[in-house]
C-alpha cells in the first residue's frame, strides 16, 4: 500500500491510497475521517452491480449506516438533472452535515458526486473510490468538481477536495477495453508533461503491465501540480494539454466520443499544430502520436476547424477575446500560450493534417 500526499490548503489536505485490495478495507481507513454516522454511496449502473455490495460491506462492518444511489451510466448523465436527482436523494436519506458522501466510480461519477457533496447543506465530507483508470490517472485528484450544461463540458462545478482517495487497481481487472483507452489518454497526456520516466513506459502501449506505476507517477504529478496551483491560475492549467480541442470533439459529438477518445484526438492535434508552429521538434512529435496510437487511441477527428474552433470558444480556459492553450515543446517540457480567439481555427487546422513521414 502507498501513499500520496495532496496539498490543498492545511486542513483540505488528504492522502491518495494505492493498493490492492484497500477497496475491502475503506471503512477502516475512512473511519478517522469521516467519524461515525451515515454514507451515502454515489455510483453508476455499471459500477453498482461490480463492486457495491463490497464497498457497503466494508463500511457497514466499520459502523456506518449506508444507503446508495446508482444514476445511468456515461457522460450523458454529468447533468443538472442527475445533480438533482443525488441532492434529492440526500435529503430524502436524511444526511446531516456530520454525515458523508462516497463516489465510486469513474470520472462522472466523481466530478457529479464531488460536486453534490460541495452544494448539499453548503458542504459534506466526500471520499474518491475510483474505479477506471481516467479517474486514478486525473479525475479522482485534484478536486475539481462539474456538471457539463448544453453549452460545453464541466462549466458549472467547485473546487471542493475529498477527504481522501482509495485507489484499488485491482478495480482494473474489471474494465473493457475502450473504458481502459480512455484512461491510457490521460496517462500519455500526464507523460507529455512530466518526462521520460511516466513517458518512456506509456508508449510501450502495456499499460495493465505496468499499471500500479503508472498511477503512481501520474497521481505524484498531479499532487505536485495542485499544491502549486489549486484554483488552476497558473500551473495546473498545464493539464488540459489537448483538452481544449477535445472538450469541442466531445461537445459536437453529442458526447458520443468518449473523454479519453476526445483528449487523444485533441493532444494529437494540438501536437502536430505545435510542430508545424516550430514549437515542437517532429521527432518528440511523431514520439507523441505514436504512444497514443500504440494505446490504440485516435490520434484525428472527422470535424473541420472552423467548427472546433466555434465550439471550443465555450471552453472555460477562454478570457474575453483571449484563450490559453497547451503547446508541447518536448516531451516534460509544455507551455501555457495566450492566443486571441481569432488565431484559434488557424491553429487547428495546422494539427488537422497528419505529418509528413
Amino acid at each position: 500500500m502507498k501513499k500520496v500526499h495532496v496539498k490543498a490548503g492545511g486542513s483540505r489536505d488528504y492522502d491518495v491510497t494505492i493498493g490492492r485490495g484497500v477497496l475491502d478495507r475503506c471503512g477502516e481507513l475512512l473511519s478517522p475521517l469521516f467519524g461515525g454516522g451515515k454514507i451515502a454511496v454515489i455510483t453508476d449502473t455499471n459500477v453498482a452491480p461490480l463492486y457495491l455490495e463490497r464497498l457497503k460491506c466494508s463500511l457497514m462492518r466499520a459502523g456506518y449506516e449506508v444507503c446508495s444511489f446508482a444514476f445511468p451510466a456515461g457522460e450523458q448523465s454529468k447533468n443538472l438533472s442527475t445533480l438533482s436527482d443525488i441532492l434529492e436523494f440526500l435529503a430524502e436519506s436524511k444526511l446531516s452535515r456530520t454525515d458523508a458522501i462516497v463516489a465510486l466510480g469513474g470520472g462522472v461519477v466523481g466530478d457529479i458526486s464531488g460536486f453534490a457533496a460541495g452544494c448539499y447543506l453548503r458542504g459534506i465530507k466526500y471520499a474518491q473510490l475510483p474505479t477506471t483508470l481516467l479517474a486514478f490517472v486525473d479525475s479522482a485528484v485534484g478536486g475539481k468538481t462539474a456538471v457539463d450544461l448544453r453549452a460545453g463540458k464541466n462549466l458549472a462545478g467547485l473546487f471542493y477536495p475529498p477527504v481522501a482517495v482509495i485507489a484499488d487497481p485491482g478495480c482494473l481487472s474489471t474494465l473493457p477495453g475502450e473504458i481502459l483507452a480512455d484512461g491510457a489518454a490521460e496517462s500519455v497526456k500526464t507523460g507529455v508533461l512530466s518526462g521520460e520516466e511516466l513517458f518512456s513506459l506509456v508508449e510501450q502501449g502495456k499499460i495493465m503491465e505496468n499499471a500500479e506505476r503508472i498511477i503512481e507517477l501520474c497521481i505524484d504529478y498531479k499532487a505536485k501540480i495542485v499544491a502549486l496551483d489549486e484554483f488552476e491560475s497558473g500551473p495546473r492549467r498545464l493539464l488540459n494539454l489537448g483538452h481544449t480541442v477535445g472538450h469541442a470533439i466531445e461537445l459536437l459529438s453529442g458526447y458520443s466520443i468518449s473523454h479519453g477518445c476526445a483528449v487523444s484526438a485533441g493532444i494529437a492535434i494540438i501536437t502536430r499544430a505545435a510542430a508545424r508552429l516550430g514549437i515542437c521538434c517532429y521527432a518528440d512529435c511523431k514520439r507523441i502520436i505514436a504512444a497514443l496510437k500504440a494505446c490504440s487511441l485516435p490520434t484525428e477527428t472527422h470535424f473541420r476547424a472552423p467548427e472546433l474552433a466555434e465550439a471550443a470558444l465555450s471552453d472555460k480556459k477562454r478570457s474575453g477575446s483571449k484563450i490559453t492553450i497547451i503547446l508541447p515543446r518536448t516531451i516534460g517540457n509544455c507551455e501555457l500560450v495566450e492566443i486571441a480567439t481569432s488565431e484559434l481555427c488557424g491553429i487547428i487546422e495546422k494539427g488537422l493534417c497528419p505529418l509528413e513521414e
